[in-house]
């Protein structure tokens, strides 16, 4: 019965957060363009499964994925396995990536407009390599940055000074780096913040936090996600400026 009431409270919660989508849609199709919504039943239908996918979503994540998190964070930390803890952060960032369907399409959109302006070759080999470059890239960095947002924790360092010489980074690449890329990369940095990553990562954090002596989970377990943002840009832009 707990259950089944916590279930309820989630889906009453995801139709609450649906909701101003919905109204706004709803608002500038019926009142602006004064015009019936098409296929109206089927439009129902996908957002009645939309709601029970996003409140099953939220269910496993809060009972899988973020204990996970944590008990892992824990315990690493004590066993003191500093090493493996850093090389689980950079897989965890690469896997998690790698595989983010907003990357693939993004990647595969990039390589259809670098194809057309003749940066690279217009066959399906060279689009393929050149998405799978950026896609490489992309999780590389990311695997980078949760590897870095960990050691941040570790030694406690304040996270606005390396998000200060994050952006900067990000600023002097943006003059080096060649045009056609700037605002590639900058999505970059969107669409690497996943529904998998972002639920583990922060779960990670707050893990690490904990189980370290001295730190405040709310103070030093936040702020991996900034990181996952962040990095892409700069290294996409390298990316651009080695395949220039």
């Amino acid at each position: 019965m707990k259950q089944v009431r916590a279930f309820v409270q989630s889906l009453l919660g995801s139709i609450r957060d649906l909701a101003p989508i919905i109204i706004v849609i709803a608002f500038f199709q019926l009142v602006i363009l004064r015009q019936p919504i098409p296929d109206l039943a089927n439009i129902l239908a996908g957002v009645a499964l939309v709601m029970l996918g996003l409140t099953l979503f939220v269910q496993g994540l809060e009972m899988g994925l973020f204990p996970l998190g944590e008990n892992m964070a824990y315990a690493f930390a004590r066993k003191g396995s500093v090493v493996w803890l850093l090389v689980f952060a950079f897989l965890l960032g690469f896997g998690t990536t790698i595989a983010e369907p907003a990357l693939i399409a993004v990647s595969a959109e990039a390589a259809e407009v670098a194809a057309t302006g003749g940066v690279i070759g217009t066959t399906e080999e060279d689009k393929k390599n050149y998405a799978n470059g950026l896609r490489l890239t992309v999780a590389l960095s990311v695997g980078f940055a949760i590897l870095m947002g960990v050691i941040r924790i570790i030694k406690g360092w304040p996270i606005h000074y390396l998000i200060i010489m994050g952006y900067m980074g990000v600023v002097v690449m943006t003059g080096f780096a060649p045009e056609w890329i700037v605002g590639i990369a900058y999505d970059s940095g969107g669409v690497t913040t996943s529904t998998i990553t972002v639920p583990l990562v922060t779960a990670l954090g707050v893990g690490l936090a904990s189980s370290i002596k001295g730190r405040n989970p709310m103070v030093d377990g936040f702020g991996l996600i900034a990181f996952a943002s962040l990095t892409p840009m700069i290294f996409v832009m390298l990316y651009g400026v080695i395949t220039s």
